[in-house]
């Protein structure tokens, strides 16, 4: 039975990051960057979601959706970002700053966020970040380049956890310098995960959706994108006319590939469908306790 199908079947609908490879965006009922695929998820009549992306993601979901049946194409998608900054680290932390806030950015385990004041993504984060008062002291978690680009742009000082996604950290400058001098007349744009070298090079700077959204109405032709493949294709799509060029994660790779999205594929997801298998389970009380500080985001977004 093809995927339609199923779905129809099954009164489920397919969830897809934009990181996914392209024909797993072109079967999902809806695509987007973490901000909009918890939105969606939280709006959804469906009985089933089929989360495409990682486990962080399928997570929110369920956090949002507690009644809904969530299935995860392959459990072993995980997230470099979310596997540095443990639960009970995180609570460590905490205590040596026992009168800071901690804003836990959304690509963090559900353990991580039950111990958080709110949650953030990078579409919302200075907003969230503002939502405090300016004597306020806050903790942001885990991802420190992020969190970093947040100090500079709100003239704050708030403690950064030691963390960081493989994908964007480890772009360098002479990947982006290479391709600037071989498209003089191409802008940047770099999503914030990376590192500040980098976003110093940008023209720029913006979640995933935002950079996408940018892509579509600035007037260059030409763009050199410092994030994960997979929007490339996205971007494609919106603007067929200009040529993109993604910052390879090294010199001898024209990508820059996050494996545990790529882990997701026709196959899993229609396996997963069709038998109504890898079923992520939850606690109520992790469910409850979570929902806490995610909704306090979903209220300010």
């Amino acid at each position: 039975m093809n995927i339609e199908l199923l779905k129809k079947k099954k009164r489920a609908i397919i969830l897809a990051h934009y990181y996914t490879n392209p024909e797993i965006q072109e079967i999902a009922d809806f695509t987007g960057d973490s901000l909009a695929l918890a939105q969606k998820a939280k709006d959804t009549d469906a009985d089933i979601i089929v989360f495409a992306g990682v486990h962080f993601m399928a997570e929110t979901a369920k956090i949002l959706n507690p009644t809904k049946k969530v299935l995860v194409p392959d459990f072993n998608a995980g997230c470099s970002l979310s596997d540095s900054c443990k639960a009970s680290d995180l609570q460590e932390f905490k205590n040596l700053h026992p009168d800071h806030k901690v804003i836990t950015y959304v690509n963090s385990s559900i353990e991580v966020k039950m111990i958080s004041d709110i949650i953030c993504t990078s579409s919302n984060a200075v907003k969230i970040v503002n939502s405090f008062p300016k004597d306020q002291k806050l903790i942001f978690a885990p991802d420190k380049n992020l969190g970093g680009y947040i100090n500079k742009i709100s003239g704050r000082d708030m403690l950064l956890w030691n963390g960081s996604c493989h994908v964007h950290n480890q772009l360098h400058t002479k990947n982006v310098l290479k391709l600037k001098l071989e498209n003089p007349d191409a802008i940047v744009i770099a999503h914030p995960e990376c590192q500040d070298v980098i976003l110093q090079l940008a023209d720029f700077i913006g979640s995933t959706l935002q950079m996408l959204n940018y892509t579509k109405t600035c007037a260059a032709d030409k763009i050199i994108v410092a994030t994960e493949t997979g929007i490339i294709y996205q971007m494609q799509l919106a603007s067929p006319h200009k040529q993109f060029f993604v910052v390879p994660a090294d010199e001898t790779c024209n990508c820059n590939d996050c494996p545990f999205m790529k882990m997701n594929t026709i196959e899993n997801i229609t396996r997963c469908l069709e038998n109504e298998s890898n079923e992520l389970h939850l606690s109520d009380y992790q469910i409850q306790t979570a929902q806490i500080p995610l909704q306090r985001m979903l209220d300010l977004s």
